[in-house]
């Protein structure tokens, strides 16, 4: 399993977009989640975000939210989350992006944080409540470890701060759609564009799109605007709670297909 830099910087030097889905561990099971993961990495991932259930997920949207509630109210904890990528990684050539809060991170220890994720096989990290002032303390040590963590650009962030948060953000730079939280939406806030423009301006790092993607269509027209990989998750995480765990992996799989046929 290749870094998320070198998987990303790979498919932009060839000027190909990239699929990035996202699923929240535990949702419906930790065993269809270990499939899912499998499942997703045959259908045209070329990373694949990993969320861990959190019972204050601010970022995330109702979708996402009642996954997360439904995989703790079962039991599932960090340790359940990473021997599971632990499991499949070998099986895996996309990066494992882990998505987790920072409270997690702070409760253990930044450093034996790192040591465990990178032992389970983890690539990279979002970390969406972690202020660009604070991140240091996580950036250096886990750039030393292997991990790139990837910051979040909001739409509503001034040029000076877009141009901090690129300078400073590994693997590529995550670009919020819209303000607000996660979810399904009908069409992709026109002030991407923008924002794409702006982020060219200072960076030549990959430039991910994200919150708010739902259709090939829309994430056809994130890479027509210039992205360099574009992030689904609601409805992806939604497709994977609905019926059995054997019908969610086939919604699954035949979705993120048709997500990377739209890009590519």
């Amino acid at each position: 399993m290749t870094s998320v830099s070198a998987r990303l910087q790979s498919l932009k030097n060839q000027s190909q977009c990239a699929l990035i889905p996202f699923i929240t561990a535990g949702d419906p099971d930790l065993e269809t989640t270990a499939e899912a993961l499998r499942v997703l990495d045959r259908s045209g991932a070329d990373a694949i975000e990993l969320g861990v259930p959190y019972s204050d997920p601010l970022a995330d949207g109702s979708t996402i939210q009642a996954a997360a509630t439904r995989a703790l109210q079962r039991g599932v904890r960090l340790d359940d989350v990473l021997q599971v990528v632990k499991t499949v990684s070998g099986d895996l050539q996309a990066p494992i992006i882990l998505f987790t809060y920072y409270n997690p991170i702070f409760y253990r220890g930044i450093d034996a944080f790192l040591d465990k994720i990178v032992a389970a096989g983890v690539k990279g990290l979002v970390v969406p409540d972690l202020p660009l002032e604070e991140a240091q303390t996580l950036l250096k040590p886990a750039q030393e470890k292997g991990v790139d963590v990837t910051l979040l650009v909001a739409p509503t962030s001034p040029p000076e701060r877009i141009e901090a948060i690129a300078r400073q953000s590994q693997g590529f730079i995550y670009l919020v759609s819209v303000t607000g939280v996660t979810g399904m939406r009908t069409q992709v806030a026109s002030r991407v564009e923008e924002l794409l423009v702006s982020l060219r301006r200072v960076t030549e790092k990959p430039i991910g799109v994200g919150f708010g993607i739902s259709s090939p269509e829309q994430a056809k027209q994130v890479k027509e605007w210039g992205a360099d990989a574009a992030i689904v998750g609601s409805a992806l995480v939604k497709r994977l709670a609905t019926g059995t765990p054997e019908e969610g992996l086939q919604a699954v799989g035949e979705f993120c297909r048709s997500l990377k046929t739209a890009i590519s």
